[in-house]
């Protein structure tokens, strides 16, 4: 029970470091509230060499987002289960809300 433990506690550690976050377009520049524009996973086959067909994920048409890519907990279980031959990432692209203004 304490091996399972410890694994467990090693691999929320390790999963939390795997984060890539890309700002496009003026994202950082404007102001409002973010909030979710879309998501999705890519997968890959034979421990993480061959991608499993390509994720499209929804952008703004604005361009003005930020893409982010994550290796969660999820995906760490994807990958225990199936041996490491499939291995998943999350993708979430985030963008702003306009605060409009009345004249």
């Amino acid at each position: 029970m304490k091996k399972i433990l410890f694994a467990l506690l090693i691999a929320f550690s390790f999963s939390s470091c795997m984060i890539t976050k890309t700002s496009c377009g003026n994202y950082r520049e404007q102001r409002g509230e973010t909030y979710t524009y879309a998501k999705g996973k890519q997968l890959w086959i034979l421990f993480g060499i061959i991608p499993l067909g390509r994720s499209s994920v929804a952008t703004p048409a604005s361009g003005d987002c930020e893409v982010r890519t994550q290796y969660k907990f999820d995906d760490f279980l994807i990958s225990v289960f199936t041996a490491g031959i499939v291995n998943s990432m999350s993708i979430k692209v985030t963008a702003k809300e306009h605060l409009k203004t009345t004249n």
